[in-house]
């Protein structure tokens, strides 16, 4: 190869430098061609979160990003086109030019269309009364407010977005806003005007940072019934079993391999039709970073490994009892849905959630309850997760009455959230309890490694790049932490002895604990992992 030769290789392995349009630009001009998300995604041969997450300012890397780059280059090829033919009435969908040489143009200053388009979406499909129901956070306004959907008074909010219940209450969205909306300034853009916005809620703040663009938005459509949802999981156990010639080792063994990928595809698929749209690849805060490469952050997450220090006298049996399905439980926790915002101060916003930096209360009941912190040496303030603040505050209440309240300095939160993974948490239980029911092995192990490798691998990890919240993945560890913690006191107070309490899923206790816990395989119930004798008589 000749020196010349040697350098046309190198140059053409060198990773693509070509610059790619802005966030906003790279979502019109996909929507400008009538594209969906998921259709895009499928072609470029990535997720549609990971899709999502470069349309919020995420830059793909290497193979991937030639792709993208070829995507956007085409997309722009075709408006110009179009503006063409049309006699230079260009229809460039963010205005700033076309053709190629238009990827590196920024477009003009505009406001997010995002919320604007989510509302006539939503009249399409208003949330039935049944469906509004089921939502916790479902109120009644004092006064009538603009419904989110169609902007016509509503006296009713869900989730602090008011809406109608009954369908037929809900009517089309007007042209104009409601005579009793507030206009809008007289320099904001004319698309301001397109729709009422709900008032003081959080989650629909549009957050923006260097280089991404960050949005969360009530999207108001019916959420799709269980029923109608894909099989996901038996699809995949059927083919796996075929593809291995009915051989359960190899089958287990290759849906193993293909769980995080899976469980991005549920989860994918659970979330259509959901109120929000989840920033999956956000910016984080230092204190979520790596310190080195092989370290951790800064987040305690409060992990138990407490063994009580003095007995009862005499001879005791110790139950080892497994608690079943930990961090599948744990997933019904508040998880913050957009980028967090930092904020100081003392108060707790519950309607929030992220991580906080706090002084803890001193624990004066290590003899017979293990510290909610778990265990920590060092004095002094530390960064905690929402799941650990709440059991704080929780026990500092009227009601357990074990510590004083801990003393917040700052916060990193967002708008938030309990049931986010919700559907995504039922559809593997579901999956588990048949499983279960059915000796079902194959299936019982691939739905285990779908739900730890996707709490595992959430963070800063190389086998997940669809979704990067190393924020989940600390909140949702430390709400197993917090489950273990109330079972432990659930023991305490119903006349058991709490010997040790280990991690998410191993509380060691003495005493009739059939009469506290219900005994099975299911996620409510807990089975025994080991017996032994301590004391002596």
């Amino acid at each position: 190869m000749s020196e010349f030769e040697a350098i046309d290789a190198l140059l053409a392995a060198a990773p693509d430098a070509t610059p790619l349009p802005p966030a906003d630009r790279r979502r019109l001009l996909r929507e400008g061609l009538g594209l969906s998300r998921a259709q895009v995604a499928r072609a470029m041969g990535v997720g549609s979160s990971t899709l999502a997450a470069w349309e919020a300012g995420r830059d793909p890397s290497g193979e991937l990003r030639g792709r993208y780059v070829y995507f956007l280059q085409q997309a722009e090829e075709r408006h110009g086109r179009r503006a063409g033919e049309r006699g230079g009435a260009s229809d460039d969908p963010a205005g700033s030019g076309s053709g190629p040489a238009a990827l590196t143009q920024e477009p003009a200053a505009q406001e997010p269309a995002a919320p604007e388009k989510a509302v006539p979406e939503a009249a399409s499909a208003p949330t039935s009364p049944a469906d509004a129901a089921a939502d916790n956070d479902q109120d009644e306004l004092a006064e009538p407010r603009p419904c989110v959907l169609c902007g016509q008074p509503a006296r009713h909010q869900v989730e602090g977005y008011p809406q109608h219940l009954d369908p037929a209450e809900c009517a089309a969205p007007a042209p104009e806003p409601p005579a009793a909306a507030a206009e809008p300034p007289a320099s904001a853009p004319p698309s301001r005007a397109a729709a009422p916005r709900p008032v003081g809620a959080a989650p629909q703040r549009v957050v923006r940072s260097p280089g991404r663009g960050m949005k969360v938005v009530p999207v108001g459509r019916r959420a799709q019934a269980a029923s109608d949802m894909p099989d996901l999981i038996g699809d995949a156990v059927a083919g796996a079993l075929a593809a291995a010639s009915g051989d359960v080792e190899a089958a287990t063994a290759a849906l193993v391999k293909q769980a995080i990928p899976d469980a991005m595809a549920l989860l994918d698929e659970t979330r259509k039709g959901a109120r929000y749209d989840v920033v999956a690849h956000p910016w984080v805060p230092d204190i979520l970073r790596k310190q080195t490469a092989r370290g951790a952050d800064r987040i305690w997450e409060g992990r138990p490994k407490w063994t009580r220090g003095e007995l009862p006298p005499g001879a005791h049996e110790v139950t080892a009892l497994d608690i079943n399905g930990a961090y599948l439980s744990a997933l019904k926790t508040h998880l913050p849905i957009g980028q967090l915002e930092h904020s100081t101060g003392f108060d707790h916003d519950h309607r929030r959630a992220g991580v906080h930096l706090i002084t803890p209360p001193d624990w004066h009941h290590d003899d017979v309850l293990p510290n909610p912190l778990g265990n920590r040496d060092e004095p002094g303030p530390l960064w905690v997760t929402e799941p650990t603040l709440r059991l704080l505050l929780r026990l500092s209440g009227p009601k357990y009455g074990l510590c004083d309240p801990p003393e917040i300095h700052e916060s990193f939160t967002s708008g938030a959230t309990e049931n986010l993974l919700e559907k995504f948490r039922v559809a593997l239980k579901d999956a588990r309890d048949a499983a279960i029911a059915a000796a079902d092995e194959v299936t019982l192990e691939y739905v285990k490694a779908m739900y730890s490798k996707f709490v595992s691998t959430m963070g800063e990890s190389n086998y997940n790049r669809e979704l990067y919240r190393p924020d989940w993945m600390h909140l949702i560890r430390s709400q197993a932490f917090s489950n273990l913690w109330t079972k432990a006191y659930k023991a305490h107070r119903e006349g058991l002895a709490v010997v040790r309490a280990m991690g998410t899923d191993e509380l060691h206790v003495i005493g009739d604990w059939r009469a506290v816990f219900p005994e099975g395989r299911g996620v409510t119930e807990v089975k025994v992992k080991d017996t032994y004798t301590v004391g002596s008589p």
